[in-house]
């Protein structure tokens, strides 16, 4: 009895690089676990399919591993090795919202029903189906990630101490963002997964081709490279890809070269339309009266009942229609006066300055850098400053970064003593273009593989575009009578955008459309002309308007994960062909 016992753990949690073995038959097998591949395999937990779920990484961090994500990039420069990180919990282990003391978190929020529709000034949007439709998968996504009740209104998280700004009559409305701490991702599915009896999930298994069967429309195995130059296979009934957008492109780039420019890309779509969501500074805010810091705490990441929430600004649909607008959304950051604002933003900007270097092979940006000259200067102008809130920050009393992953200053006492302005911070949706894309290199990585190539270019339309909303959003916010706008922009006059450029947020590189020509895959994420390969993830979106992508992925995971269900009524389970001994050593590894 303890052998089998011991076998079926063994059978239930593989490292590959332990592995002697030719083949592991199952009923599915999902490429990759990041939040949208644990979700996927969560929903086969206790069904009557065998299901591998394969990690290029392990449960820490390989930097072996996460070399093989290395590439280079082009254009508006974004860097790609950790931006797809390798390792169980996929991005899940970047987040970096401070929720408590030592606990990482995500925003999430449900896109706007407008990001789904077909908008004529946006060439390519449009989703095969409204927001509607996702809405059941989206309450179930809620649940995966551990949020509060599901509820994105404001009505349901405001109190006497935290009001909604009055913006009615400015084309602005408000929003709301919750959060999840990522460890349920991170830890609690590992123990659930690596718990199931259906479930193999197998670390260290780099996927490097798919292979089909001789009418090219059927997937029949992938190949897991291991360290050595040594390999394996995984059969399956049905294959899912859901390794970021970045690497679902790749593997369908890297296979059946031989035939054609890869595994669906007969009409040269596999890595085009790539887009992500931009980051900046629209300007400053400085109110009418001091006591709106204190009328601003829904505005502010706190706590309501047990649930992380932050509320943001946002145009309406209706402005956004009549201007013709890529959507966006406006946070706000109390801030204190320029002088000191530009010492402390300096200040941190030097400390992680290392976050920010750039590859030496990677081309510069565009977007002009300033230097670092400059940001000591500022420093020095306002050491007063600095000195004193790293001692506050130092002691617990107040942060040097308000800002998009640390919050709580409306719990401070005098704010309106503390600060003089607000910031405005936006999330700037990119149309998605056919010339940004994913690309495969001439270079190859440790496993011999092509590394990625991104080409990444900013268009002068989505520039003016969001010019014009940070005007439209600054105007509504004095129309409403909060106060007076500055706005912000960089030494060539364009929208002040952080740099390195993007938010992670990697989007579109294998797009749904039910027209093979302007899509990877169709309306169930099936990939065009195959019949057992399907893609998850936010590689799939046609658009993503400026809401953190997760909570939409699961959703879109839940709903696939039902789809299949439908598809494969298996009777038993499969076979394994795997020798015991080789089971057995993957274990004691």
């Amino acid at each position: 009895m303890q052998r089998r016992d011991t076998l079926t753990q063994a059978l239930m949690l593989i490292d590959a690089r332990a592995l002697d073995a030719e083949t592991l038959q199952q009923d599915i097998c999902i490429v990759g676990a990041g939040p949208g591949g644990i979700s996927l395999c969560r929903e086969f937990l206790g069904q009557r399919l065998q299901v591998a779920l394969l990690e290029s990484g392990g449960f820490d961090p390989d930097p072996a591993a996460q070399a093989l994500a290395g590439g280079f990039t082009y254009g508006d420069v974004k860097p790609s090795v950790g931006v797809n990180r390798r390792q169980f919990g996929g991005n899940a282990s970047n987040w970096g919202v401070e929720l408590k003391p030592s606990e990482p978190g995500l925003r999430h929020a449900i896109f706007d029903e407008i990001d789904f529709v077909e908008r004529p000034w946006i060439a390519n949007s449009g989703w095969p189906f409204d927001r509607q439709h996702l809405a059941p998968y989206y309450k179930r996504a809620q649940a995966v990630c551990g949020a509060g009740p599901f509820s994105y209104a404001p009505d349901d998280w405001e109190s006497r101490e935290a009001r909604r700004w009055p913006l009615d009559g400015s084309g602005l409305e408000t929003g709301m963002f919750q959060f999840s701490a990522a460890q349920v991702f991170l830890k609690e599915y590992r123990r659930e997964l690596v718990a199931g009896q259906n479930v193999t999930l197998m670390t260290h298994a780099s996927v490097v081709e798919l292979v089909t069967d001789d009418s090219g429309q059927t997937i029949t195995r992938v190949k897991v490279m291991q360290p050595g130059g040594r390999h394996f296979w995984v059969a399956a009934k049905v294959f899912i890809l859901a390794a970021g957008a970045f690497e679902n492109a790749r593997l369908l780039l890297m296979s059946n070269r031989q035939q054609e420019a890869g595994i669906g890309n007969r009409h040269d779509v596999v890595g085009r339309y790539y887009h992500d969501h931009l980051q900046g500074r629209g300007g400053y805010l400085t109110p009418r009266q001091p006591g709106l810091f204190n009328q601003s705490a829904l505005y502010d990441l706190r706590q309501v009942h047990g649930t992380s929430v932050m509320a943001y600004v946002k145009l309406s649909r209706a402005v956004l229609e009549k201007e013709k607008l890529l959507n966006i959304n406006c946070f706000v950051f109390p801030k204190p006066a320029q002088r000191q604002n530009q010492a402390i933003d300096s200040f941190n900007m030097l400390r992680n300055k290392k976050f920010h270097a750039q590859k030496r092979h990677e081309v510069i940006s565009v977007f002009p850098r300033e230097s670092s000259a400059k940001h000591i200067l500022n420093v020095a102008c306002g050491l007063d400053y600095v000195t004193r809130m790293a001692y506050q920050t130092k002691t617990g009393q107040q942060s040097t970064s308000y800002g998009l992953c640390h919050g709580g200053w409306s719990r401070l006492s005098n704010i309106d003593q503390r600060f003089t302005r607000l910031e405005l911070w936006h999330s700037i949706e990119q149309s998605p273009r056919p010339e940004n894309r994913v690309t495969l290199s001439q270079d190859t990585d440790a496993l011999g593989c092509p590394k990625l190539e991104l080409h990444w270019q900013w268009p002068q339309d989505d520039i003016y575009q969001t010019l014009r909303a940070q005007q439209l959003i600054g105007q509504g916010m004095e129309k409403a009578g909060l106060g007076s706008f500055q706005p912000e922009y960089d030494p060539q006059g364009l929208p002040n955008i952080e740099r390195p450029v993007g938010s992670h947020h990697l989007m579109g590189t294998t797009r749904m459309h039910v027209n093979a020509r302007l899509g990877v895959v169709n309306a169930d994420c099936q990939v065009h002309e195959m019949h057992n390969l399907f893609v998850a993830g936010s590689s799939t979106f046609p658009t993503g308007g400026y809401a953190n992508p997760t909570l939409t992925i699961i959703a879109m995971a839940i709903r696939l994960a039902d789809l299949l269900k439908t598809r494969l009524q298996a009777s038993t389970p499969c076979a394994r062909s795997m020798a015991t001994n080789s089971l057995l050593d993957s274990e004691s590894a």
